[in-house]
């Protein structure tokens, strides 16, 4: 038999990058959510209440584990700039875009703190008044004190993700994303870590990452504080003493501003040394000594998974198994927002193919368990009995039976927002990843013959969720794939997505295992609908049916007479639901035109900045618009004069790379679009309102 040791080598090493960057997405999440509960408590409220935090005390404090963050958000949120501008060398200016595409004023990502006060929301409110990046966060427009606050160091992890044993690529990233709100030492701190973590993908020793680090850094200040702070700190000095001594010389109290970036690259790099080559012990002195403690064990958690590997996230506490790698990320894509560590990695790992520029990657199905222990967000379900969970790195393995009370074992995985589960701090917008009307295909064994397992999805109501069951099927130890289309409940959409598991006969006292390999699920929906008044009270403007909706539009609210009201007193007011996989349906709606000088409907939304629209303007137009960041492209226009007041029944198709728009049965519009990439599809209105008596959303075929 022939051997390709090259091409063997070459597969080894993608597969070891891609598990170390999944080390480092999980540990960034490990870290902010072991440090989130205590976030801003002083340090001497975190020893009375836990003594240290080396464990989840969500719990304790009655709040949920997995919630939404600015850290996570803004971290894995920007460095979506690489992959939605292929080809570019990008610039701060390419970034700033990106955040006013994702970013939902007021509502997502960002500490809205006021301008002067808050680093980002400073920034912000800049580049919407049309300060360009890196104007908008520069020391020379904001002053130093706003310009060199945390902010910098905790959204830049992806980027040194993305450049592995390339540091001087990471830091010109990470420079070029955190000049949108930072600048001065706050950068130097950036490109510092940013370095470090590219580093680390082949050099596991801190002291060599900090001694190769440092040739990045400009900067006097964090110099003195680097050759201090390793001077001062190490494995060998109590966590509590390294504490001390950071707060003595680096803490809150020596430097202007509510949070600065010194106090917090201090600590971060005071818990690196303190722990060693401990992971678990990084993260727990990171959340335990006060300062921004999220922000802080998510930079170290970040460092040490990818420094340390894999294996090292599990020595110690189970750090692992209650966050079954699950995150939020919250913008204006509402359809990427419940995601997983292994998702987001991959998502990094073809963003360093398009920076490189290698091949990307072929997607994969959406879940393939593709890493050793990962479980992407499946559990045993905590709505049915349930079973035990294990990733294999090819697939979950499901144990279940041997229970007398429990034949059946149930798992599961979020597919939009649990209504069990709060937010936090910080507003958690979403659409669903999965409709009524979406196809499921999964392929699945079992260790024995006669093993059945039926799909499921849940959908909230009032007390007890709704649980909908597809049909049995048969497993045996030869994969098997079987399909599912979704059934609709009305208007709701489903929350989670899972298996239900039954041994045979044989099995039942001991129990026995099956095997999820891959859960997938692509395009629009054939039909989703949501029809008639929602509002069952005049003081419910947002009854749950509004959910999947995402807007940033001043005021979207179920109205008196019809569906939905959209209300926005400036431009772009977009409201969208779905996902990037979405690219071949139309949308159909009756809609009514109050005062306004852009209305109509989206399609393709990838962000509030990013879509294609049919619209009624100025009373006597309609036309096909592509919106792309600050640009808006016509694609094809025609006279159409229209009344307010009057509904129009108005569909809006995308179809390869055509589109149409039709009112009233008639198509009055066509165009060619640019590119065929999918979206999210809903309303737009700019200065005024526009009334949507009903929608539908209905698969097209692909051309």
């Amino acid at each position: 038999m022939t051997t390709h040791p090259v091409r063997h080598t070459r597969t080894a090493e993608r597969d070891r990058y891609a598990e170390q960057v999944y080390a480092g997405v999980l540990g960034k999440i490990i870290g902010v959510y072991l440090g989130r509960p205590v976030e801003g408590w002083p340090y001497q409220d975190i020893t009375d209440r836990f003594g240290e935090v080396g464990r989840y005390v969500n719990d304790d404090l009655g709040v949920p584990l997995i919630v939404a963050d600015d850290d996570i958000s803004g971290t894995l949120a920007f460095a979506r700039v690489v992959l939605d501008n292929p080809g570019r060398t990008l610039e701060p200016a390419d970034v700033g875009d990106t955040w006013l595409n994702y970013i939902i004023e007021d509502r997502t990502i960002l500490w809205w703190g006021g301008m002067g006060r808050s680093t980002e929301h400073t920034a912000y409110l800049n580049l919407r008044n049309g300060i360009p990046a890196p104007r908008s966060g520069s020391a020379a427009v904001n002053g130093r004190t706003l310009a060199e606050q945390i902010g910098a160091q905790i959204f830049s992890d992806a980027f040194g993700l993305m450049c592995p044993g390339d540091p001087d690529r990471a830091v010109a990233l990470t420079r070029a994303a955190a000049a949108v709100s930072h600048d001065g030492d706050a950068l130097e701190s950036a490109g510092l870590l940013a370095a470090m973590r590219a580093l680390a993908f082949d050099e596991p020793e801190l002291d060599r990452l900090l001694d190769a680090g440092t040739t990045y850094v400009r900067s006097p200040a964090v110099r003195a504080l680097l050759d201090d702070v390793r001077a001062h700190c190490s494995a060998d000095r109590d966590w509590r003493d390294i504490r001390a001594w950071v707060d003595r010389h680096y803490g809150y109290a020596r430097y202007s501003g509510p949070c600065h970036a010194l106090s917090n690259l201090a600590m971060s790099l005071g818990a690196l040394l303190g722990a060693g080559d401990s992971f678990p012990a990084s993260v727990t002195i990171a959340s335990s000594v006060g300062f921004d403690t999220d922000s802080n064990a998510g930079t170290v958690g970040c460092l040490n998974g990818v420094r340390l590997g894999l294996d090292a996230l599990s020595d110690g506490p189970d750090l692992r198994t209650p966050v079954a790698d699950r995150l939020l990320v919250v913008t204006a894509d509402g359809g990427e927002c419940v995601s997983d560590a292994t998702r987001e990695a991959d998502r990094i790992v073809a963003s360093a193919a398009a920076l490189s520029g290698t091949q990307l990657p072929p997607p994969r199905p959406r879940f393939t368990f593709a890493h050793r222990g990962s479980v992407q967000g499946f559990t045993g379900c905590p709505y049915h009995p349930g079973a035990d969970v294990h990733g294999t790195g090819n697939g979950l393995r499901v144990r279940f039976g041997g229970h007398p009370d429990a034949v059946t074992g149930h798992v599961s995985t979020p597919t939009f927002l649990d209504p069990a589960e709060t937010s936090g701090n910080f507003s958690t917008l979403a659409s669903p990843t999965l409709y009524p009307g979406q196809t499921l295909t999964a392929r699945l064994s079992a260790a024995r013959e006669g093993t059945s397992v039926r799909p499921y999805v849940l959908y909230s109501g009032e007390g007890r969720p709704t649980t909908v069951l597809g049909e049995a099927h048969l497993l045996g130890p030869a994969p098997r794939t079987f399909r599912w289309q979704v059934p609709p409940l009305g208007g709701p959409v489903p929350f989670r997505v899972g298996f239900a598991f039954t041994p045979d006969a044989a099995a039942l006292p001991t129990g026995t295992e099956a095997y999820l390999h891959e859960l997938d699920w692509q395009g629009a929906p054939e039909h989703f609908e949501q029809n008639g008044v929602l509002l069952s009270s005049i003081w419910d403007t947002e009854p749950p049916a509004l959910a999947p909706w995402v807007s940033s539009a001043k005021n979207f609210e179920a109205d008196f007479a019809v569906t939905y009201s959209v209300s926005h007193p400036d431009a772009l007011g977009v409201v969208t639901t779905g996902t990037r996989d979405w690219t071949d349906y139309a949308i159909t709606s009756r809609l009514i035109f109050s005062l306004h000088e852009t209305a109509g409907l989206v399609t393709r939304s990838r962000g509030h900045r990013r879509f294609h629209a049919g619209v009624f303007t100025g009373g006597d137009r309609l036309r096909l618009l592509h919106q792309h960041d600050g640009t808006r492209h016509i694609l094809a226009e025609t006279p159409f004069p229209y009344e307010r007041d009057r509904p129009y029944a108005v569909q809006l198709r995308c179809r390869g790379r055509e589109f149409a728009l039709s009112v009233d049965g008639t198509t009055r519009l066509t165009a060619t679009a640019p590119d065929t990439l999918g979206g999210g599809t809903g309303f737009l209105v700019e200065r005024g309102t526009v009334a949507a008596d009903g929608v539908r959303i209905s698969r097209l075929a692909a051309p």
